[in-house]
């Protein structure tokens, strides 16, 4: 006989109460926790590294006021700040899908509930309870789940809007001083 450590009795509880929905949407709490890690990651590392590299490309070269020299400043920065704004799509997406996942958990637990009344004679508070519970779990978590993804979407659309602006400030800058 298989036994369960003892910190995972709680969990499979909760996933008794909530059923298959709950175990999606914790798979896609999973993805978007995941995901806003490997932005932080990325913007603390990956971002600063390739911001210094294309502010010391720009300073180095001869031409800076040309229509092509612009072009391609706007090029190389529409570039940079796209590969920090790149998952932002999927992470919306992941988002997005947490209400309507806890939607499905409702309509999936209120059936439950309806089953229930319809097998038993007696019509037991205890098999309607179960229903009830089943369908506002999901519909809690997916709630959660969306309202901290939404927080961390704003955050990283502001952080994109200052990153983008402080790299054109500091492109500008490293031109002042060239000039002088």
């Amino acid at each position: 006989m298989f036994t369960y450590p003892l910190w995972l009795e709680p969990v499979e509880r909760l996933i008794e109460a909530g059923g298959a929905v709950l175990v999606m949407l914790a798979v896609v709490a999973v993805v978007v926790f995941a995901m806003a890690f490997e932005r932080w990651w990325y913007y603390r590392l990956i971002w600063r590294r390739g911001r210094r590299q294309l502010i010391q490309r720009w300073a180095a070269r001869d031409d800076h006021r040309s229509w092509s020299a612009r072009t391609l400043r706007q090029v190389w920065t529409d570039e940079l700040v796209g590969r920090l704004r790149g998952p932002l799509p999927w992470l919306k997406f992941f988002v997005a899908l947490c209400p309507l996942l806890g939607l499905l958990g409702t309509v999936t637990g209120m059936i439950a509930v309806f089953d229930s009344l319809t097998m038993s004679d007696t019509h037991q508070a205890r098999a309607m309870a179960d229903g009830v519970a089943r369908a506002t779990l999901p519909t809690l978590a997916g709630m959660a789940i969306a309202v901290v993804g939404l927080l961390f979407i704003s955050r990283l659309e502001h952080v994109i809007r200052r990153e983008d602006q402080r790299l054109h400030d500091r492109l500008a800058r490293a031109l002042e001083e060239n000039d002088a």
